[in-house]
């Protein structure tokens, strides 16, 4: 079986590091994509893209000839932004940052690279259960809240519109990650949020696409 390729936005730290790290330790041929790059991913064997802004047009049309005609295998769609938006002190420019971030971006980093997609593709889209309006039990995050909800409605959508080329999208919540984001105080490092994820990756097929998984495997309400 020839060597497949994954390809990883936001993989310069957290949990984007992470999955480029124990996906090329597993024999992948990882295209790690950045905005800014790091030593610890330099350090890693990796084709690395950086100086990539997946909110401008212009970046991803270069990511598109960067790739050229390669197949992508996995295409996993990491790259975030959290603002803590609270009532009172709503910055609706903070707000329409998380959307082009969290939501429009993925839809057109995985747009740009569809050419690159094939019959028996996978596509992640890294969202949270704070998208969940089911989970919401204590408000706030209001940037984050919506533009993760409407990540997860994209998603849903391209399921739907990939199934007849064979390509599978999947939903995946990473749990309470310690990164950077959160300054840290998250429940699990980033190593274990990427491992469970890629166990996610890895089970899922065009039966089970279009759901929203929690990374220990636990389906979540929308």
């Amino acid at each position: 079986m020839s060597q497949q390729h994954v390809l990883i936005t936001g993989a310069n730290r957290g949990i984007g590091y992470e999955f480029a790290r124990q996906y090329a330790q597993q024999g992948y041929k990882v295209i790690a994509v950045c905005r800014n790059n790091s030593k610890q991913l330099t350090e890693l064997d990796v084709d690395i893209i950086e100086g990539i802004d997946v909110t401008k047009t212009s970046d991803l049309l270069r990511l598109s000839e960067s790739i050229g005609d390669k197949k992508i295998d996995i295409l996993i769609n990491n790259a975030g932004l959290l603002h803590n938006d609270v009532l009172g002190e709503i910055d609706a420019g903070n707000i329409r940052a998380q959307f082009e971030v969290n939501a429009l971006a993925p839809l057109k980093v995985t747009e740009a690279l569809l050419p690159n997609l094939h019959k028996g593709s996978k596509v992640a889209l890294i969202t949270s259960r704070m998208g969940s309006i089911t989970d919401n039990g204590s408000g706030s995050r209001y940037g984050y809240r919506m533009s993760k909800a409407a990540l997860n409605a994209a998603g849903k959508s391209l399921a739907l519109d990939l199934k007849d080329q064979g390509i599978a999208v999947v939903l995946l919540h990473p749990g309470f990650v310690q990164t950077d984001m959160v300054n840290h105080a998250g429940d699990i490092p980033p190593e274990t949020a990427a491992e469970r994820l890629m166990q996610r990756i890895d089970d899922l097929n065009l039966n089970t696409s279009g759901q929203f998984f929690h990374s220990n495997g636990e389906g979540l309400p929308w």
